[in-house]
């Protein structure tokens, strides 16, 4: 067992971004395409966090032409290379599902001041 904690530990990143739930970011993600390699980028709302250590994810939820996009991102993923904090949201909810049903104006999240 201690070798599988030896392991992870080793895998976790050093400076991990600081996202919480309402808070509006943009990834940097790795794309591999063949052999050539780029870096996407993917703006939203935060919508859940789950789990921890290792196997922490967070889910970002975005409108791409009238549809609706969620995208799961593992936190220590190298293939996630930087993530900006846009604006924070206030929120009294750990998980934002309800946003899912909200269109327009009522889907936003109100700004932390």
């Amino acid at each position: 067992m201690d070798m599988i904690k030896a392991f992870t530990n080793e895998q976790l990143k050093k400076d991990v971004p600081v996202v919480n739930v309402g808070d509006t970011v943009r990834i940097h993600n790795k794309i591999k395409e063949g052999t050539r390699e780029r870096i996407q980028m993917f703006e939203g709302t935060v919508i859940a966090k789950k789990n921890g250590g290792i196997s922490e994810t967070f889910t970002v939820r975005r409108i791409a032409y009238g549809v609706g996009v969620e995208k799961t991102f593992p936190i220590h993923s190298p293939n996630v290379v930087k993530v900006d904090i846009i604006r924070s949201g206030k929120v009294r909810r750990a998980k934002l599902y309800y946003v899912r049903d909200r269109v327009g104006k009522a889907a936003k999240v109100k700004e932390d001041i």
